[in-house]
C-alpha cells in the first residue's frame, strides 16, 4: 500500500504500526538493515509495518546547494522496500509539511493518521519547522503519544572505509566504481526509462545502440564503458553500455547508449532497465572510425566476460 499526497487525509487498515522514517534514497544495505529490523519487530509484536519517505528531497528546498541527484525515484524506492518487507510507504510531500510544527507532526500524522506504537529515525534526524525536532523531542512527545522511539546509527561496511551512505554510493558513481556502489547497494545500481531515438551513429558503424532517458536529477556513473544487465519486456540481456559525449563524432551533449549483445529488434519507446556491472574503461576520442569500431568490439567481447561469472 502506497500512501500519497496530504497526510492529513492518510487512512490505514490497522491498529498499531511500527514505522522508520528518512529519505531512504537507494535502499541501500544500511537501509535494508533497519528494514529487516524494523519487520521483524514488528511481526514479533503484531504491528504492521511502515517506511515514510520524503518527495522532494527535503535538501532540495532546505539547502538546494547541497541537494544531490538521486539513486532511486520514488517508485523504485518504493518496490525496493516493498522486497524488504515493508507493508505501507507513506510519500510525505515535503513542501506541505516543512513548517508543521513538530508536535503537530507527531500527534496528527504520526500518532493519530499512522497509529504509530514504535518509531524509528536516524541519529541526524531533523523534523517539523526550522527542523526544531530532533530524535530527543521525538522521543519525548512519543512518551505522551504512546509509541517508543528508536535512534538507528548508521551501517558500517566491515572495511577501511567507514559507513554505508547513500552520499558514498554517489561518489563511488562519481568515479566510474559501479561495483564497489553494487556492494554497498547490495544490488547492481539501476538506471531506467524510456527508449529515445537518437543519431543512429550506432548501427551506422554496426552496433546499434537503444538510447536510454532517465528522469532530471538522477545520479548517473562517470562517463565510460560498462558492462551491464539490460532488461526490457521482462527478459534479461547482456549489455555494453556507453555513458558521456561520444568525442569521436564531435558530439557535445551526454547520451547513454546500451548496445544488447543478444538483441536485434526495435526498442523505441519501451522502458530499459539497466543494471551496471563493471566499469570496462573510460570515454575516450578515437582519430578514426575503424579504430573506434576495433575498440568497441573488444568491449563488446569484454563485457561478455565480465557477464559470463555476474549473476
Amino acid at each position: 500500500m502506497i500512501l500519497r499526497g496530504d497526510p492529513f487525509g492518510w487512512q490505514i487498515d490497522a491498529t498499531a504500526t511500527a514505522i522508520a522514517i528518512g529519505v531512504f534514497d537507494g535502499v541501500h544495505r544500511g537501509h535494508q538493515a533497519v528494514m529487516r529490523d524494523l519487520t521483524t519487530e514488528a511481526a514479533e509484536r503484531g504491528l504492521v509495518s511502515v517506511a515514510l519517505t520524503f518527495d522532494p528531497h527535503p535538501l532540495e528546498f532546505v539547502a538546494p546547494e547541497r541537494a544531490p541527484d538521486l539513486l532511486t525515484t520514488v517508485e523504485q524506492r518504493a518496490a525496493l522496500l516493498a522486497e524488504c518487507g515493508v507493508e505501507i510507504l507513506g510519500v510525505l510531500p515535503f513542501l506541505e509539511i516543512r513548517d508543521l510544527d513538530p508536535r503537530v507532526f507527531v500527534t496528527e500524522i504520526l500518532s493519530l493518521r499512522l497509529r504509530a506504537s514504535m518509531v524509528a529515525v536516524g541519529e541526524n534526524f531533523r523534523f517539523g519547522r526550522d527542523r526544531g525536532g530532533d530524535p530527543a523531542l521525538l522521543t519525548e512527545l512519543g512518551r505522551s503519544n504512546g509509541f517508543t522511539v528508536e535512534v538507528v546509527k548508521m551501517l558500517g561496511d566491515g572495511g577501511a572505509e567507514g559507513t554505508i551512505s547513500s552520499t558514498r554510493i554517489r561518489e563511488l558513481l562519481a568515479d566510474g566504481d559501479v561495483a564497489k556502489a553494487s556492494l554497498l547497494l547490495g544490488r547492481p545500481f539501476i538506471l531506467a526509462g524510456p527508449v529515445i531515438h537518437g543519431d543512429a551513429r550506432g548501427h551506422s558503424i554496426g552496433f546499434p545502440t537503444a538510447n536510454l532517458h532517465v528522469p532530471e536529477r538522477m545520479a548517473t556513473p562517470a562517463d565510460g564503458v560498462y558492462a551491464a544487465w539490460a532488461e526490457v519486456d521482462g527478459r534479461r540481456h547482456r549489455a555494453v553500455v556507453n555513458i558521456g559525449v561520444r568525442p569521436t563524432f564531435g558530439v557535445s551533449q551526454r547520451t547513454i547508449e546500451a548496445h544488447l549483445l543478444d538483441f536485434d529488434d526495435n526498442l523505441y519507446g519501451k522502458v530499459l532497465t539497466l543494471g551496471f556491472v563493471q566499469r570496462i574503461r573510460e570515454e575516450r576520442r578515437f582519430d578514426a572510425i575503424d579504430a573506434l569500431v576495433a575498440q568497441i568490439t573488444v568491449d563488446r567481447d569484454e563485457a561478455d566476460r565480465i557477464l559470463e561469472v555476474s549473476p
